[in-house]
């Protein structure tokens, strides 16, 4: 019988100029692990007369996690910080009680000239002891992450824990999230190297599992403990991610994450009348939505 516990296929939807494409939540699947939320950003082709620009938004209790793999992006928050995110590196926006911020393509590409934009903008919910946590930002290169091969395949540890190696992403919780390519067919075994739920994004190329082939644009989801035998096909590049699951409930409402209704009734409330805190160097606002 198979354990391949569940395929789950992007859905596509626009953020204004932007088409991205949403992997989780899913009905049947809200949360892997401590992730909540995945969006796959493009690729798509900016410019000269269309760039990505997120205006100010707000979040509650939880992580974000930006991973561009072409493109750039310029992040600014209520914390004061500006960072320019590059292929490869990690941006690690910690919410905790509330912060606020924009995602835009630099000054950089606004030349004319046309680019590609492609990654991932992830959000990882924190456990209940953290979910008011002082909000922060780390910026992490891509040359500190943790790299290796095997057999001709390419390793990024680009947050948590696997493999006996450990990112230098400051996380709250159990997680992972590994970055794999490869030219050759590979066979994928993550028993004693991960723990947890897993989650497998194809961003190119396609794997077969338990004699399913899934191709990119899909999300395979399973336990490690159960997983059957993965063979990437040639040519492939996929996303590790998951960890140990919690042991409650995620209430989610747009950028709000908590283990408390009211909490975010609270924070709703502080968005719409801009009690929530702002950025100083920007004064575009998001209006809460009705859902």
């Amino acid at each position: 019988m198979s354990n391949v516990g569940l395929i789950i296929e992007e859905r596509s939807r626009d953020i204004g100029d932007f088409l991205v494409g949403r992997l989780i939540p899913f009905r049947k699947k809200r949360m892997i692990g401590p992730f909540i939320f995945i969006d796959h950003m493009g690729p798509t082709k900016l410019g000269p007369n269309k760039y990505m620009d997120v205006n100010q938004h707000p979040h509650i209790g939880l992580s974000t996690l930006t991973f561009m793999l072409e493109g750039e992006l310029m992040h600014e928050d209520s914390l004061g910080t500006k960072q320019l995110i590059k292929p490869g590196s990690v941006n690690w926006m910690t919410a905790g009680s509330g912060v606020s911020h924009t995602e835009r393509t630099p000054k950089s590409l606004r030349n004319g000239k046309e680019f590609t934009a492609h990654g991932y903008q992830i959000w990882v919910a924190l456990p209940k002891e953290h979910e008011e946590t002082v909000p922060s930002f780390h910026h992490i290169s891509g040359e500190d992450l943790p790299k290796w091969e095997e057999q001709g395949v390419s390793f990024t540890l680009v947050a948590g824990e696997g493999y006996g190696r450990k990112s230098p992403v400051p996380t709250f919780s159990p997680l992972f999230m590994v970055e794999l390519k490869n030219n050759e067919a590979y066979i994928l075994d993550v028993l004693g190297k991960l723990k947890g739920e897993i989650g497998i994004c194809i961003v190119e190329g396609s794997i077969k599992a338990c004699n399913e082939l899934i191709s990119k644009g899909n999300i395979l989801v399973s336990k490690v403990a159960d997983v059957c035998q993965i063979e990437l096909q040639p040519n492939s590049h996929i996303l590790l991610f998951g960890g140990e699951p919690f042991e409650r409930d995620c209430h989610i409402y747009w950028n709000f994450v908590s283990s408390s209704k009211e909490r975010i009734e609270k924070a709703k409330n502080a968005w719409k009348e801009k009690t929530f805190p702002m950025m100083e160097s920007d004064s575009t606002y998001v209006p809460l939505p009705s859902l």
